[in-house]
């Protein structure tokens, strides 16, 4: 017999239009089957329904993920936070609690994450000479909350091989002593610390099926019901689709592959995955990454930072981005490019505009440019001639705001993540937290949306505000559209998947400044509870 929930007694926001209420919503097998009257939605019902009484809480589409990476969220909440760190001492104190607690020998690894220079009292990076102060016999790797750069301590850097003779990679940089080319532990881009991350979190062991459980978890936690892996890799790849044919996956979670040789051959060992989910698992689409980060300095642009001479560095050529482009656009691929800087954003547009021009049949294959921190008026005007979805990392504004006025001045500074410029010209927006550099808090995003205030309490730029209810298509029917999954998420309406959330309170109905205290207090997968608020 079909199970059947019946929902009534709240505030039910369909997301179909600003002023569209329901009564009821009646849900069949996974499916809305019905929105609208409580009296109709009786009449559908087939049998005894169960009767879920709103008691004056709101409901309305499950929130959805447009960037972030779970499989990474998971792994890191085995590893040291220094979120909480003020101080270079916090971090050395933090890290051997961990490494009293851990215990490791010889053979295992330090790793710690989020770490941020910038509310660090001295203002500097960790090098090997602090986190040698730790130990000078385990590996340890530490990440900077942007997941652009982090420090090796002299150990790890042995592994590895750095040595005064490792010439800098393409797209990153090696730290230096200062009058020597011996590496000092920082490590600025992916190109320079992937070696190090990949050496130290091999020596970790990780319960990866529970730690996975638990990420999913902390998503269902935010109303969060499809969620992304923003660089998959083989080993992503692999894990992922094992996790599926064991049924692990409770979300709907979406692959973008890391567009080189390695995660395309890869994601060819998985037709059951491609374009389609299979228990809750699909390949969406390729990713690259273009630049770095406004927060660390390392996001290229077009004009230098403040008090500097540099506008940081592209991690690619045109060449090979043009190869990339090419690569998504002739295979119907969708493509995600990181791109904070606007000459990141610059690069992309022109790139992807001749991959596009070349194959003028390709279709709608909504290229997403992630981040958008500094992109300009008329960059988004071109995305909208391109049909390209701008994906905002919006909760900067709250994060790094400040950080982004001291690093941009106040022009470019009050600009970052301008969604009024991409809304009046037409652009489906989307908002992004890219978990784990902050939490998959949805209403956050949208709260900073709304009212553009940093941590001090500075509204940057009032004019790119926009409505709540606006910033609410952000995290649901904008971003189902990213997904090219408009017709199965993101509104309440019948037919679509019955991924629902609950919230405490009406965001379109409280004050705009107590949107970021609205509670989850029940997600819906698919018209199953998957967690509740006690």
């Amino acid at each position: 017999m079909a199970t059947e929930i019946l929902f009534y007694g709240g505030n039910i926001l369909t997301m179909t239009g600003e002023s569209a209420r329901a009564e009821a919503l009646l849900t069949c097998d996974g499916q809305i089957a019905f929105v609208g009257s409580l009296t109709e939605a009786i009449q559908h019902c087939n049998a005894a329904p169960i009767h879920v009484d709103l008691q004056g809480q709101t409901l309305m589409p499950a929130f959805i993920d447009s960037h972030s990476h779970l499989p990474m969220a998971a792994q890191f909440a085995a590893f040291a936070d220094l979120s909480g760190c003020t101080c270079l001492s916090d971090i050395v104190e933090t890290l051997r609690e961990y490494r009293d607690r851990r215990q490791p020998g010889m053979e295992n690894a330090i790793i710690g994450y989020n770490y941020d220079d910038n509310f660090l009292s001295e203002q500097r990076h960790p090098d090997k000479m602090l986190l040698d102060s730790v130990s000078t016999d385990v590996p340890i790797f530490i990440l900077h909350t942007s997941s652009h750069m982090g420090a090796a301590n002299s150990r790890l850097l042995e592994l590895i091989g750095y040595t005064a003779d490792t010439p800098d990679p393409a797209g990153g940089r090696i730290g230096r002593i200062p009058g020597s080319r011996k590496p000092n532990g920082f490590l600025e881009e992916v190109s320079a610390f992937a070696p190090a991350m990949i050496k130290a979190c091999s020596m970790v062991t990780l319960d990866m099926a529970a730690q996975m459980t638990a990420a999913q978890q902390l998503y269902l936690s935010h109303g969060i019901t499809t969620a992304q892996d923003g660089a998959s890799g083989p080993q992503n790849l692999q894990m992922l689709s094992s996790f599926a044919s064991t049924e692990l996956l409770k979300l709907d979670i979406i692959s973008y592959v890391m567009a080189d040789e390695d995660g395309l051959r890869a994601m060819q060992q998985y037709p059951q995955h491609l374009r389609r989910y299979q228990n809750h698992y699909k390949i969406g689409g390729l990713k690259t990454v273009l630049d770095g980060s406004p927060q660390g300095r390392t996001a290229w642009l077009s004009r230098p930072y403040e008090g500097s001479d540099s506008c940081a560095y592209p991690a690619m050529s045109d060449e090979a981005l043009l190869n990339i482009c090419k690569t998504a656009v002739n295979g119907g691929w969708q493509l995600l490019a990181h791109c904070n800087g606007d000459a990141a954003s610059q690069q992309f547009l022109d790139q992807y505009e001749a991959a596009q021009n070349a194959n003028p049949t390709a279709g709608d294959l909504r290229p997403v440019m992630v981040h958008c921190q500094t992109v300009r008026d008329d960059q988004l005007s071109r995305m909208a001639s391109l049909k390209m979805i701008p994906s905002m990392f919006v909760g900067h504004i709250w994060f790094w705001g400040d950080t982004h006025l001291k690093n941009l001045g106040t022009e470019r500074g009050n600009r970052i993540s301008p969604v009024r410029s991409a809304l009046e010209r037409g652009l489906c927006y989307n908002f992004h937290q890219d978990t784990p550099v902050t939490p998959p808090d949805m209403l956050l995003s949208v709260w900073c949306a709304v009212n553009r205030l940093t941590r001090s309490g500075v509204c940057i730029e009032p004019q790119q505000k926009i409505s709540v209810y606006d910033a609410l298509k952000g995290v649901t029917c904008n971003a189902a559209y990213a997904y090219g999954e408009e017709a199965l998420k993101g509104t309440l309406e019948a037919g679509k998947l019955a991924d629902l959330v609950i919230l405490s309170d009406n965001p379109l109905t409280v004050h705009p400044m107590d949107i970021r205290n609205i509670k989850v207090t029940a997600t819906y997968k698919e018209g199953t509870c998957l967690w509740q608020r006690v």
